[in-house]
């Protein structure tokens, strides 16, 4: 049971960790650091619907079907990564929007 309690605190660790790091990237003045983790988690979801075992008598809808579940299931991480991306990009936008009006306030 002890063994289970820190490999769960060690994997929220690294969850953190990483979350903080796209946090970080998607604060950069330049926008490119920002989409590095999105596009390294997209690269390995079109990995996952490799691992399927094709069915004895070729593809059939419903392999296509569960290929397609996990590229999306693959890709709940690149959505996140992209929320936050999202999510740090505008209020980057808005804060520099209202330093514009300020100034302009000033002349």
């Amino acid at each position: 049971m002890r063994n289970v309690t820190i490999r769960l605190f060690l994997i929220l660790l690294l969850l953190a960790g990483i979350i903080a790091l796209q946090l970080f990237l998607s604060r950069r003045e330049s926008r490119w650091p920002g989409l590095i983790l999105p596009l390294i988690t997209f690269l390995f979801s079109l990995l996952y619907p490799l691992n399927l075992i094709v069915p004895p008598d070729g593809v059939t809808a419903g392999f296509v079907m569960q290929a397609v579940v996990v590229w999306l299931l693959g890709n709940v991480p690149t959505f996140v990564f992209l929320a936050i991306y999202l999510a740090c990009r505008e209020k980057k936008r808005r804060r520099k929007q209202l330093d514009k009006m300020n100034i302009q306030d000033l002349h």
